[in-house]
């Protein structure tokens, strides 16, 4: 398509929110003109695919949700819908009590909705068991637990509402090695509403959380919800395709995508934006800015201070992705699984998840050589992000020791920092994203937020940010 629109929108950022916004421009609002700024030498931002072992292997993402749609819905529309596929493994285990034992069956986010299965998997004691049970007879919600709008006042953390109704073992061996791997924190202080909204909504609706599951997943059921259906689904030659596929459809539509570009400076000129970079300025009639939180905060300081402020104060975690081969024969546990988690109680003293890359997806699997992407750091520890690539991959291999009896170094190793790569959603944190875009919509009209910083993680989240900052972008002139 070419550059005949009579508005120019810049997006800020080539990460997946960006491309997905500056794409939906560029195909869906024929009267814009869009151009990319992106500040690093690529574009994708965490979404990487690297060869190793022979084979292409993701240096971050490798999966996206399958039951929510945003992510499904623009692999369809780039023709990757064919090639989709789901993990071989389904299954998973957690390290708990000494062992890895495999995730009974029912969870929700972590949350057991089958008491029996939690019992029998061995994950917390009987004592938990019992303690996981009486949430199944209350008859209203724990004193003390927030009862306001979820999203607001009324938010509290993970880690308050499943200890509360659920008690702390299945909080510490099930739930928080799941909801604090997603981003590398805590999720004593995660917000329900931003990191688990399906809890959330099951708590509203249930003064027992597993019965508000439960119901949650019968209405699933009898709207035609298919039991078996992935979970998850992966693309096989790496997710860099969807961000590589996005850039090239952009080409194709002759939208620049100018790369190690960084913008230094915004500001506002009559009734439009002009972006200050070292190779000039562009004039812009709205900008979505799709950066992490410390680069938005510093773009709109001189425009809204008090959004800048707050995108200031977003903590981030830092966290290294370790991918390992290893011989088959060294390793005595059976690979029958995705991988596992670590549970908070019995914490290793590098490695917090294993995926086992070769098991989980088929097509790389191989009979003597395991592909494992071990995770270490977590919010506010990054001594193993500290070490020489060498020393990180020793610890590792002494964790996977304890974990897989893993009686030889590995073959290869590829290390992957994502330093400052993961926002924390602190309770309450959805209510600020809304008091930063009215401020900057109040104070710096024209322009968009959108990405991982704002409302939620994971590509689909991303995606569907994109998708909606676009369309704001294309209705929403400068007053």
């Amino acid at each position: 398509m070419a550059d005949t629109g009579t508005s120019h929108v810049v997006v800020v950022g080539a990460g997946i929110t960006g491309l997905t916004a500056a794409f939906t421009l560029a195909t869906r609002h024929p009267g814009v003109r869009v151009t990319v700024l992106e500040a690093s030498e690529r574009v994708g931002g965490k979404i990487l695919t690297t060869p190793f072992a022979g084979r292409p292997v993701d240096c971050g993402a490798d999966a996206f949700l399958a039951r929510v749609p945003e992510a499904l819905e623009l692999c369809e529309e780039l023709g990757l819908r064919q090639v989709l596929t789901s993990p071989a493994e389904r299954s998973a285990l957690v390290w708990a009590r000494g062992e890895l034992r495999r995730l009974p069956a029912g969870l929700v986010l972590g949350v057991p909705t089958d008491m029996d299965a939690l019992a029998a998997s061995g994950i917390v004691s009987a004592d938990g068991v019992a303690r996981a049970a009486r949430d199944l007879h209350a008859t209203e919600a724990p004193a003390g637990e927030p009862s306001g709008a979820p999203d607001g006042d009324g938010d509290l953390s993970v880690g308050q509402l499943v200890r509360g109704r659920l008690g702390d073992e299945v909080y510490e061996q099930l739930v928080a090695p799941l909801l604090s791997g997603v981003n590398a924190g805590d999720a004593d202080q995660l917000s329900v509403a931003a990191g688990a909204a399906q809890l959330a909504a099951a708590a509203r609706r249930h003064p027992s959380l597993v019965r508000g599951l439960r119901e949650q997943q019968a209405e699933a059921l009898a709207g035609g919800a298919d039991p078996n259906a992935p979970v998850f689904y992966g693309i096989p030659v790496g997710t860099q395709t969807l961000t590589d596929l996005l850039l090239a459809r952009l080409t194709a539509a002759r939208v620049p995508v100018h790369l190690s570009c960084p913008v230094e400076g915004i500001e506002h000129r009559g009734t439009s934006v002009a972006l200050r970079t070292g190779a000039g300025t562009v004039e812009a009639d709205r900008v979505v800015l799709c950066t992490p939180a410390p680069v938005a905060a510093r773009l709109l300081a001189p425009l809204a201070p008090d959004a800048a402020a707050g995108l200031g104060e977003l903590e981030y975690a830092s966290a290294a992705m370790v991918t390992l081969a290893v011989p088959r024969a060294a390793l005595d546990h059976p690979l029958d699984a995705s991988g596992f988690l670590v549970g908070a109680a019995d914490r290793l003293p590098t490695l917090t998840a294993c995926s086992w890359a070769s098991s989980k997806w088929a097509h790389l699997a191989d009979p003597d050589v395991v592909v494992l992407r071990v995770s270490a750091g977590r919010y506010g520890d990054t001594a193993a992000l500290d070490l020489p690539d060498d020393e990180l991959v020793a610890a590792l291999a002494l964790d996977l020791r304890t974990t897989m009896g893993l009686s030889a170094a590995p073959v290869a190793h590829r290390v992957t920092r994502w330093w400052d790569g993961l926002p924390q959603f602190r309770p309450g944190h959805l209510a600020l994203v809304r008091a930063w875009r009215a401020d900057v919509a109040a104070t710096a009209p024209g322009i968009v937020l959108a990405g991982a910083a704002y409302d939620g993680l994971g590509l689909p989240a991303c995606v569907r940010q994109g998708r909606h900052a676009a369309a704001e972008a294309a209705a929403t002139p400068i007053a």
